[in-house]
């Protein structure tokens, strides 16, 4: 008589999380110290939203998506692909001549329309984190704040929207080293506040 066998799979692969969290949490606080009018928008702004913003957070998607965290693999994909779309949308127009640059107009549609994604993904963070609570709540504030700037054109709300900012990708890196950290120690360094379910 044969007996039926259980294999088990254990998951050894690393949590891609901290990388999605500080690529998008230190590309936003550098784009905002620009909002905040510490200086002008650079290359360095651009080349952080490509590499960092951008394809490392694609790539910890990919690395979600292979632990089956159908909620990262969503949210970071898409804002690794906002990073990227957002220079694309500055950087397109003095390639190519021919295409014109996008007005505030637009410019408002396109980040309202993220802010309306993100206020639907911060509602997924009611079971997961306090600090993930903070971090999309803080970024949906951000796109509606910078829709308002777009259609407004007020200096001083800008840099409001900017300071703004630079707290959501503060919180954003805390996130992200304090599960470094705690992995690390084995133990709580920084809490995350973690949500009774």
């Amino acid at each position: 008589m044969n007996e039926a066998t259980t294999t088990q799979i254990k998951d050894t692969t690393a949590n891609p999380a901290p990388l999605g969290l500080l690529g998008f949490g230190m590309t936003t606080v550098l784009l905002n110290l620009h909002n905040a009018g510490f200086y002008e928008l650079n290359s360095m702004i651009l080349a952080m939203g490509i590499c960092y913003g951008g394809i490392a957070q694609v790539i910890a998607g990919m690395m979600e998506w292979k632990k089956g965290n159908t909620f990262a693999t969503t949210a970071f994909i898409s804002y690794g692909f906002f990073w990227l779309s957002l220079v694309v949308l500055i950087v397109l127009p003095k390639i190519v001549p021919t295409i014109a640059p996008t007005n505030p107009e637009a410019l408002a549609a396109y980040l309202g329309i993220w802010g309306l994604f993100t206020a639907v993904m911060f509602i997924g963070t009611f079971k997961l984190n306090r600090a993930l609570q903070v971090v999309f709540g803080s970024l949906t504030v951000l796109f509606f704040l910078l829709v308002a700037v777009k259609l407004g054109k007020n200096e001083e709300l800008e840099h409001f929207t900017g300071y703004e900012g630079i707290f959501c990708g503060l919180a954003a890196i805390y996130t992200g080293l304090a599960q470094v950290l705690n992995e690390v120690s084995g133990k709580i360094v920084l809490p995350l506040g973690l949500v009774k379910k």
